[in-house]
């Protein structure tokens, strides 16, 4: 979103990536793979007929993850979505008051774990082209929305997200959770200032935050991780390029300057001995190298 190209691109048509995510999940939802197999039905259900088709092909799939992406994207994809998953499951059992979910795409963590929801309110924030897209989609699939799922449609570098969140119905000094999932790299200084500022000032003590991020290597084109060269040239095609980046080391620093503690940090190596990992230690999926996952819990209001 750093330049006049990406701003075209997210305000005049549906985010590529967030199509991506949406077909990579559909994908893990038929594998037959134990490593790979995922649970978003919903996504699956959201997919043409034409990708349908090529999914109940366990072989033209893995050819298309093979051959069509970036490597190790669509293992990294599976693996984000499962660490992410199990971390909304377990913000809904302990009854946080409100999930916040920036750049939500066609994201169905609200639908999927509705029957764990018994008091949390879910915002989803995202450009108002995809938005609508995601709208039409749930509409024609006949996908049933939450009452407790307010959409929020906002440009994260132009508009204010107090002002957005709070006119939705947001709460301030709630105990909340607030996920940004491949949401950080597409920002610019300034918005990423006001994101986490925002969080920082509207959160209560123990709110978290979860995010993915990239390398700082990867936007200088060191080539140090696997896959690096790939992804890069992928996101820079799609008119969505990498703005964002945080040095290897420097992620607890980052989270302490907004208040916030580092509970979790997950580089993809260690993502790939969480999950694609069998019983005898073969790693069974090489994830691309480029990006981390961080979980941050606030330290207190006041800090």
């Amino acid at each position: 979103m750093g330049t006049k190209r990406n701003r075209r691109r997210i305000e005049t048509k549906t985010s590529r990536t967030a199509q991506y995510t949406c077909i990579c999940r559909a994908s893990s939802f038929r594998e037959r793979r134990e490593c790979y197999k995922g649970s978003d039905d919903i996504a699956y259900n959201l997919v043409p007929g034409i990708i349908k088709l090529i999914l109940k092909s366990s072989l033209l799939c893995q050819l298309c993850g093979k051959y069509l992406a970036p490597r190790g994207i669509y293992e990294y994809v599976i693996a984000r979505t499962k660490y992410i998953d199990s971390e909304f499951c377990d913000v809904l059992k302990k009854r946080f008051d409100q999930i916040v979910i920036f750049g939500a795409g066609f994201d169905s963590r609200a639908e999927r774990f509705d029957h764990l929801n018994k008091s949390t309110k879910i915002f989803e924030l995202d450009a108002p082209i995809t938005q609508q897209e995601k709208f039409k989609a749930f509409s024609r699939k006949k996908i049933n929305v939450p009452e407790n799922l307010v959409f929020v449609s906002i440009d994260f570098n132009k508009e204010s997200l107090s002002k957005k969140l709070i006119e939705a119905g947001f709460e301030t000094s709630r105990k909340s959770m607030f996920l940004m999932e491949g949401v950080t790299m597409y920002l610019s200084s300034t918005a990423i200032d006001n994101t986490f500022s925002f969080i920082r000032h509207f959160s209560e003590k123990g709110s978290l935050v979860i995010f993915d991020y990239v390398n700082a290597g990867v936007l200088r084109k060191e080539n140090k991780y696997h896959g690096e060269k790939d992804i890069f040239k992928t996101v820079s095609r799609a008119g969505e390029t990498w703005t964002f980046a945080l040095e290897e080391g420097e992620i607890e620093s980052f989270l302490g300057h907004y208040g916030f503690t580092l509970k979790d940090h997950s580089t993809a190596l260690e993502l790939e001995k969480k999950y694609f990992r069998d019983l005898e230690g073969k790693i069974l999926g090489k994830i691309n190298g480029t990006h981390n996952i961080a979980i941050g819990s606030r330290r207190s209001s006041t800090a």
